[in-house]
């Protein structure tokens, strides 16, 4: 029977996507097919598709059609229920449950939304169905402008009718709180609720989930885009109406703030642009023009002209009417809102005991490690030993955006290489929210490491013919500045290679940092994320053509560094042919370097020469190699040469949709990774961590 959990709220908006998200992360650490499910979800005609299951399927990358997320449409629900039909109505949410229970591990149940007509006996129907599916629930309620009398109320109402429904409680979560008055409200709901309750949270209110962005804003009061279309994902923190002259406007201009002003007003939209620009002004987030009046043509031109960086947007409705429907807009999440998903995904870890929750999870047979926990594991090991980490790219939009999540994580200190005022202005122009206070940005040309370094590589390769000038010269490369951070501790390791080749990455490092004690391959791993499974792939990245010693080390390699990541290894040597049957020197040179392995690193369970076929199926590979231990059980795959692994891992890649991580270098004395210039900024993200913890021990 798969483990299930039934998140319902107590009340309308109380943040369920967070939690969620939240339950989704921490279900999918511990097994590969997790499923949605919502007995009812809101009317087409409301918004086509419910936004928080495309959220869900989509970041998630749940395997799930989205007709199966859900049994019922709100007015279809409420329509039997009207009709004394409540048995038919649950025949419906049974039958949805179970076809979801047959085909996945574990299924997170969404409650009822709380909006629109019938609204008041929802909390009741809610009990109704997690007692019929016989799921444990997680109750959720909100702080959000509330005293702490008025927020335990209904939770204690939510409470007495599960209880009164026989539905077990596995928790009780308390979002949107204000800061400052959390721990008061764990206390007295500590003192106040019945041991019922179980788990009790508090999450502190975030301004950035909290916010709308500009796209929402548009959407909500129906409005024209008239310039910025590519700013839309800016977050509105506060609505000003507009209707006092402009020197007045700039005195009580606040940061991230919408302004709503009559259409005619020239001087307002013109001025709020041209401050929007203005490193002395409040930095706003859009304009929108009232009235349905338009500014003048020679007026737009001037406008297109200065490139806004904020959205102005314009509606038919007056000033007052607007600000009214402005200040009503409900703030949602997106797939494509990787700020506010990694910062729910951030809060969620932090302030909920989820591991209490899942503990049944851990009642679940050991699949190996899930791409989940892969990820999850990368953050808790980063967390261990904080460290520092240089980003040359600074001037790669996708390099910023990494920063961003690596910020809301709280995971690494972060060095950006670029010029100041550049890399601050990129950062505006593309809406990326980067605390530059935490963030050292420095610039080769100008920096006083320069010299210093310079004269540390003019020692290390005066031998090679370089002088002092020509050392100063390569000290305002940005890849061997980063390199000289790294070597002399000023960074714990370097990432770099999104806007630069593999050899512009690498050659520094080779002649710098060089290789580790007793290693003279340098060689590299993609960690595959593969759809219930981690397994590692060495060399597809540095080595054309190994020769067994160069095999042997490569294998050595990868299986410890796959096994400071977390996983056992267990190395398969690859081949066209398995065991002892296979001829000729290509199989002979595999056969060798495993015969290396197992004498250098005892160990170490490695497997070879095998097929990739009876490396990774067990009943492949027990029929063609009996009794191994690795055989069909592999996590460290190592190709005999660069061309088969370099096309196997992207043909895996393209055709599975695997998530590659990496490439990993590995060999060197401290770690420098190199990135691919088609890289996303999640593969930043998990390149930086992956980086962090190699260069502990």
């Amino acid at each position: 029977m798969a483990r299930s959990i039934y998140i319902s709220s107590s009340e309308p908006y109380s943040g369920k996507t967070l939690i969620a998200l939240g339950c989704f992360e921490v279900a999918l650490r511990h097994t590969k097919k997790v499923a949605l499910f919502k007995p009812v979800v809101r009317d087409k005609e409301t918004g086509h598709k419910d936004p928080n299951i495309e959220l869900i399927l989509s970041h998630h990358k749940i395997d799930q059609e989205y007709e199966g997320t859900y049994a019922f449409q709100r007015g279809e629900a409420l329509d039997l229920i009207a009709h004394d039909k409540f048995d038919a109505f649950m025949e419906r949410v049974i039958n949805k449950y179970k076809a979801l229970e047959e085909n996945y591990d574990f299924v997170i149940c969404e409650g009822t939304d709380y909006i629109g007509e019938g609204s008041e006996f929802e909390l009741d129907l809610n009990a109704l169905i997690a007692k019929n599916l016989g799921i444990p629930v997680l109750i959720l309620g909100q702080g959000l402008g509330r005293d702490i009398d008025d927020i335990i109320n209904p939770i204690q109402w939510a409470i007495q009718s599960y209880a009164d429904h026989n539905c077990k409680i596995l928790g009780t979560i308390i979002n949107k709180v204000q800061p400052e008055r959390r721990e008061e409200l764990l206390q007295k709901l500590r003192n106040e609720l019945p041991d019922s309750a179980g788990v009790i949270s508090a999450i502190p209110a975030e301004k950035v989930l909290s916010s709308p962005t500009m796209r929402e804003v548009a959407k909500q009061l129906n409005a024209k885009v008239l310039f910025g279309e590519n700013h839309l994902d800016n977050l509105v923190y506060d609505i000003q109406a507009v209707a006092m002259r402009l020197e007045n406007y700039f005195r009580f201009m606040t940061e991230k703030s919408l302004a709503i002003t009559p259409g005619d007003r020239t001087d307002i939209l013109v001025g709020a642009l041209q401050a929007s620009m203005s490193s002395k002004r409040p930095n706003i987030s859009g304009i929108v023009l009232t009235g349905g009046l338009l500014p003048s043509k020679e007026t737009l031109e001037v406008i297109d002209g200065l490139s806004p960086t904020i959205p102005v947007l314009s509606v038919d409705e007056f000033t007052y009417e607007t600000s009214i429907n402005a200040g009503m807009i409900k703030p949602s999440m997106t797939a494509e809102e990787t700020r506010k998903i990694a910062l729910s995904l951030d809060v969620f870890e932090t302030y909920v005991e989820s591991t209490k929750f899942f503990r049944k999870l851990s009642e679940l047979d050991d699949n190996g490690m899930t791409p989940k926990m892969f990820l999850y594991h990368l953050r808790k090991l980063t967390k261990v030993n904080r460290r520092k980490i240089v980003l040359p790219e600074g001037n790669d939009v996708r390099v910023l955006k990494a920063v961003e999540i690596l910020q809301t994580q709280n995971l690494v200190d972060l060095i950006v290489l670029g010029e100041e005022e550049k890399v601050k202005s990129l950062a505006k122009l593309n809406g990326i929210e980067i605390d530059f206070s935490a963030l050292d940005i420095m610039d080769p040309q100008t920096s006083s490491l320069r010299k210093k370094y310079a004269s540390e590589f003019y020692e290390l390769r005066k031998h090679k013919g370089v002088n002092m000038d020509m050392g100063l010269d390569m000290m305002t490369d940005v890849s061997y500045f980063g390199t000289m951070m790294v070597q002399n501790g000023d960074a714990h390791g370097m990432v770099s290679g999104a806007a630069h080749t593999t050899q512009h990455t690498i050659r520094p490092a080779l002649q710098i940092i060089k290789t580790a004690e007793g290693v003279q391959t340098v060689s590299s791993i993609f960690f595959m994320l593969l759809d219930d499974r981690v397994v590692a792939y060495g060399d597809c990245a540095i080595n054309p053509d190994p020769n067994a010693q160069q095999l042997a080390e490569i294998a050595i390699s990868s299986a410890d560094t796959t096994k400071k990541f977390g996983i056992e290894p267990k190395v398969a040597m690859l081949s066209y042919s398995s065991g002892s049957s296979g001829k000729g020197a290509d199989v002979e040179k595999v056969r060798e370097a495993t015969e290396i392995v197992r004498k250098l690193r005892p160990d170490i369970l490695v497997e070879g020469p095998i097929q990739y076929d009876a490396a990774v199926d067990l009943e492949i590979g027990q029929k063609k190699i009996p009794g191994s231990k690795v055989a069909g059980q592999a996590t460290v795959l190592v190709f005999p040469d660069l061309n088969t692994g370099n096309n196997t891992y992207k043909a895996v890649q393209r055709e599975t949709g695997a998530t590659a991580v990496g490439p990993v270098l590995q060999g060197l004395r401290k770690p420098v990774n190199d990135l691919s210039r088609g890289c996303l900024v999640d593969d930043i993200v998990n390149t930086v961590t992956i980086t962090a913890i190699q260069s502990v021990g």
